[in-house]
């Protein structure tokens, strides 16, 4: 990888030779060849010649200089045909420092790729961000391992670093990263809801998806699925709940919308039942909380890597033989290819020019894949004062007026509790400021425990309007297919995207943007060694090898 005006690849020119001075394996004369520093010119020392006639079996010593000459082009020639990967290696540049970017990057680097990995915030991690400023750590973005088990292929990382789990739901779970086995939902009024209602209400709310799943396969065109559970009413008046059932039902489907970040009103029937109820798409093992944050993960996998932080790329542009990445104030670097990994909310806002433009099918996928919020108020309070079970909930007249406080306690011992919005909720407070965010979570809080006492820190995520990321994570978007996800991933020349939102499989997940990663580092690998012509069939595939397996450290209380 180089810049503007490196002149390390010196070439033969009319006033002379000159050569890299390095080791080169090839055959020349049945004779393993290695090439020095040869000078010529007025002056020069000739005290190399000898050395060079034997290293390529050429007798220099005493040769005249048109004789010498023509064996020292000879020898260029030789030079020219031996394999070139010990002398230039492939190079590619990483735009964005997320999961997906930080894989790639690890990937193509231990493939012996020169590798430069361009971030625009202060640290790595994108939507990734686990804060220590309580003085323990607690993660403003993405917190949960969604399928524990050792399929999943961040599972050997977190293994290897015996970092713990803390469980909180099981497979198949109506709640998706909870289970009914640890909660206390209260109505505006302070009043517990009874256990023996939330849970029959949690199976209205399963026979009302299902009967969702048959309207989707009853209708050609996609609709929001808050339209399929309308449509589900009108033809089962059965399942119509009325009164505090009706309340509990709107805080599952606030739930919902917090999986998909984004409200029912905008969720596409089609792709949210091809996301979440295809079994082959769903890993099992339940779904982790990590109880010490996801960054030693990504501090791990970018011990070593060449990162330039507060690199913000406002301009790539593709040519046959290679990449030019330009940065905010000017700066370039080029390379043999280039792996984008920049949120999809990023890519939606044209920022980044791409030169040539993008094909009009890839615009298409980043315009039509949705993308969603959900933001975290995190409230630390001097001593615990809640129930201890997992979560706490308020229900409500509608999805939007619900709340959802996750309970850190039960996994860290830290007294904290972790408000959670989404969707156009979410977008409302983000226009506040962070003390009136915080503000407005402690009075949700207040209608449930009257008692609660005020926190005594707080954090507030905004990843709707934080500008290097303009969302939370992606979904299905109604009348937009779900393929849009591969779309989105397929190459362009020598350009590669990865990140969750090109996970067709994993949408929304960790997991699903390191998947992505490894795979657009293979693609870009093999596009790259072809070029180079030193593509080997027969090599593994990056990430083929099986990873020493180390059981996940799992608890639950």
């Amino acid at each position: 990888m180089e810049s503007k005006g490196d002149k390390s690849n010196r070439q033969l020119t009319g006033d002379g030779i000159s050569f890299r001075d390095v080791l080169l394996s090839g055959v020349l004369n049945c004779t393993k060849v290695v090439l020095l520093e040869v000078p010529w010119g007025k002056g020069a020392d000739w005290n190399y010649s000898g050395h060079w006639g034997r290293f390529c079996n050429f007798p220099l010593s005493g040769q005249s200089m048109s004789n010498t000459s023509s064996l020292l082009l000879s020898a260029a020639l030789c030079y020219s045909n031996i394999e070139r990967r010990h002398v230039v290696s492939p190079s590619v540049i990483i735009i964005g420092g997320g999961f997906a970017g930080i894989a790639a990057a690890r990937a193509l680097q231990d493939a012996s790729f020169q590798v430069i990995l361009l971030e625009s915030r202060d640290r790595i991690g994108g939507r990734v961000h686990t804060d220590y400023s309580f003085g323990f750590p607690v993660d403003l973005g993405a917190s949960w391992l969604h399928g524990v088990c050792k399929e999943n292929p961040l599972a050997h990382v977190i293994g290897r670093l015996g970092l713990p789990l803390y469980r909180t739901s099981g497979d198949n779970s109506v709640l998706y990263d909870h289970d009914l086995e640890s909660y206390a939902l209260f109505d505006m009024d302070g009043n517990q809801v009874s256990q023996e209602l939330v849970s029959k209400v949690g199976e209205d709310f399963e026979s009302i998806l299902e009967e969702t799943n048959k309207i989707r396969q009853e209708h050609s065109e996609d609709m929001s699925v808050f339209r399929a559970i309308s449509m589900v009413f009108e033809r089962r008046p059965d399942l119509r709940l009325e009164g505090l059932a009706h309340k509990v039902l709107q805080w599952y489907l606030c739930r919902m919308e917090g999986w998909f970040a984004s409200d029912a009103d905008t969720i596409s029937l089609k792709g949210w039942d091809q996301a979440i109820f295809l079994s082959e798409e769903l890993l099992p093992g339940g779904h982790g909380l990590m109880v010490r944050g996801y960054r030693p993960v990504i501090n791990t996998l970018a011990k070593g890597l060449d990162i330039r932080l507060s690199h913000r790329v406002s301009k790539i542009a593709r040519r046959y033989n290679g990449v030019k990445v330009t940065v905010e104030g000017g700066s370039t670097f080029t390379a043999d290819a280039a792996i984008v990994t920049v949120p999809l909310g990023v890519l939606k806002s044209n920022y980044i020019k791409f030169e040539p433009r993008l094909p009009e099918w890839k615009e298409a996928a980043i315009a039509d894949l949705g993308v969603g919020i959900e933001n975290k108020i995190i409230l630390h309070f001097e001593k615990v004062f809640w129930p201890n079970v997992e979560f706490l909930g308020v229900v409500a007249e509608t999805s939007y007026g619900c709340s959802y406080f996750l309970n850190l306690h039960k996994a860290t011992s830290h007294a904290v509790l972790v408000y959670m919005p989404a969707g156009q909720l979410a977008r409302d407070i983000e226009k506040m400021s962070d003390e009136a965010a915080a503000y407005f979570a402690f009075l949700q809080l207040r209608k449930i425990l009257p008692g609660a006492s005020a926190p005594i820190q707080h954090l507030v995520s905004r990843w709707g309007t934080d500008v290097n990321s303009l969302g939370s994570y992606s979904y299905d978007r109604v009348g937009k297919p779900h393929e849009l996800y591969e779309r989105l991933r397929i190459p362009v020349d020598n350009l590669f995207f990865a990140g969750e939102a090109t996970s067709i499989n994993y949408p929304g997940s960790v997991h699903g943007a390191y998947s992505t990663g490894i795979m657009a580092a293979e693609d870009c690998r093999m596009r790259v060694l072809e070029r180079y012509g030193e593509l080997n069939l027969f090599q593994p595939v990056m990430g083929e090898d099986t990873p020493v397996s180390v059981p996940l450290l799992i608890s639950r209380m």
